[in-house]
C-alpha cells in the first residue's frame, strides 16, 4: 500500500532532549490508526513532528501526501475558548485554503459551513460564542472545521476527552466516514476499548515504539506491561541528541 507518512529513525524532543526515540515505520494512505501509550510517551510530540511544528532531532519524517494536506486537531487544553469568536467564524477558518487567512466567505462558503454544522448536529449554533459551548459542542464545531479542510491526512490529539457519549458516537461515525472516503486518520486515544472497536491499526508508543500493526496484536497485556515502565516526563539528564548535519 502507498504510504501517507514515512518515519525513518525519527527522534523528536524539546531543548534537544528526546521525547520520541528512533521511531521507524510507515502509515498507509487511507488507514485508520490509533496512537496509544502512557502519559509522557511522546504521542502529542509525534503529531507535532508530523505537522512540522517540531523539527526532528534525528532521522526524518516524510509526509507523502504533503503537509498542505494535513488537518490537525490539538488537545482541547491548547485551544483558547476565551477569544471572542462565534461558532460560524470558528468553523469558517476551515476554508482558509480557499479564501486565504483574511479572505471573506462568499455564498458557496456559507453553504459549506451550513452543511458542515448540520453534519455535526450544530444547526442553529452559528451565532453562539464559542466560550458558551459545552465540551461536546466545542468538539463538534472543531470537527465541522476539519470537514471544510477536506484534508487527505487528519491528525486528532485526544478528541474524545471529557465529552459525552452521544458526541463520541457521532464523531466516531464521522471518522469512519473519512476512512471510507480514503482519508488517512491518526488519532491519539486513551480509551483502549474505543481503539479496539473502531481502529484497525494501532501504534503503542512509550518514547520508543513498543508495537505497531494490527490493533489486536498491538494492544495486548504483555505490550502494555512493557510500556508501563516509561518515565512520566522527559528526563532532563538524558543524553542530548545531536542534529544531523546536512
Amino acid at each position: 500500500m502507498t504510504a501517507a507518512i514515512r518515519l525513518q529513525d525519527l527522534t523528536l524532543g524539546y531543548d534537544r532532549h528526546p521525547a520520541v526515540h528512533h521511531l521507524s515505520g510507515e502509515i498507509a494512505e487511507g488507514s485508520l490508526t490509533a496512537l496509544v501509550g502512557p502519559n509522557g510517551g511522546g504521542k502529542s510530540t509525534l503529531l507535532k513532528g508530523i505537522t512540522g511544528v517540531l523539527t526532528p532531532l534525528g532521522g526524518r519524517i516524510d509526509v507523502e501526501v504533503g503537509r498542505e494536506n494535513i488537518a490537525y486537531l490539538p488537545q482541547s487544553a491548547e485551544i483558547d475558548r476565551d477569544f471572542p469568536l462565534s461558532v460560524f467564524d470558528l468553523v469558517s477558518t476551515g476554508l482558509w485554503h480557499e479564501s486565504g487567512l483574511f479572505g471573506g466567505v462568499g455564498r458557496t462558503g456559507r453553504e459549506k459551513i451550513k452543511n458542515a454544522l448540520a453534519t455535526v448536529s450544530l444547526t442553529g449554533f452559528e451565532d453562539r460564542p464559542v466560550g458558551t459551548l459545552s465540551g461536546g459542542q466545542m468538539q463538534r464545531a472543531l470537527f465541522a472545521r476539519l470537514l471544510l479542510q477536506e484534508a487527505r491526512l487528519i491528525l486528532l490529539d485526544e478528541p474524545f476527552t471529557a465529552i459525552d457519549e452521544a458526541t463520541v458516537r457521532d464523531l466516531i461515525a464521522l471518522i469512519e466516514r473519512w476512512n471510507k472516503e480514503g482519508r488517512t486518520v491518526l488519532t491519539v486515544l486513551h480509551d483502549i476499548d474505543l481503539a479496539r472497536r473502531h481502529f484497525p491499526e494501532a501504534i503503542l508508543l512509550a518514547r520508543h515504539c513498543i508495537a505497531w500493526g494490527e490493533t489486536k496484536k498491538v494492544l495486548t497485556p504483555d505490550n502494555f506491561h512493557r510500556a508501563s515502565h516509561v518515565r512520566a516526563a522527559p528526563d532532563p539528564a538524558a543524553d542530548v541528541c545531536a542534529r544531523e548535519v546536512a
